[in-house]
């Protein structure tokens, strides 16, 4: 049985091919998905798709992307919602992940590689996450600029790559509840960042 379709009614073409690579990478496997199978889906014309995408690998890379900003969104929330504590926020921010990971539909497909030996999407979150790294940390960064941080900016930016690199690390393989995760990641940080 098919998922139903998570298209919002004014997308634009672009999004509506990503919304259908996600959906039919989670259904079928990365592998199974192709240009002309995308143009089908939603009902344009291959060219269009490839106008749209560029190559399979530049359809990869912007799914990839779309779903990073879809989580740096819910560490934008958190952040502005602990405006006033640093570690709150940071606690919110993991915890916020950590949850969005769990009901992430493509997360799940590239993680478990449900279909076969499906891994091509795979090195896109680790061995050539460089992208991914880069803009979450940068993200990071600018949320913790706000506040009065003891340490300088070689240490914060260190504190920012192992947080990033730890919330990521759970996120492709969770070892305890979000919560818990999320209260761990906050101590350790509370012990560097104050």
């Amino acid at each position: 049985m098919s998922q139903p379709r998570l298209e919002t009614p004014h997308a634009t073409t672009r999004e509506r091919v990503l919304d259908a690579a996600v959906r039919l990478t989670s259904e079928v496997g990365w592998s199974q998905v192709t240009m002309a199978r995308l143009a089908d889906e939603v009902g344009v014309s291959r060219q269009t798709v490839y106008n749209e995408m560029g190559t399979k690998a530049g359809l990869a890379e912007a799914m990839i992307l779309r779903e990073l900003d879809r989580f740096l969104a819910v560490v934008t929330v958190a952040f502005d919602a602990h405006d006033d504590d640093l570690v709150g926020a940071v606690r919110a921010a993991a915890r916020a992940v950590l949850e969005h990971a769990q009901d992430n539909r493509l997360l799940h497909a590239v993680v478990s590689a449900t279909h076969g030996a499906d891994t091509e999407l795979l090195p896109l979150l680790t061995t050539h996450a460089q992208s991914l790294l880069t803009v979450a940390k940068a993200v990071i960064a600018e949320r913790l600029a706000p506040y009065d941080v003891p340490l300088s900016p070689e240490r914060l930016d260190a504190v920012i790559d192992m947080v990033v690199r730890v919330v990521l690390s759970h996120v492709m393989q969770p070892s305890a509840s979000p919560a818990d995760t999320a209260d761990d990641i906050s101590w350790i940080a509370a012990r560097v960042l104050r």
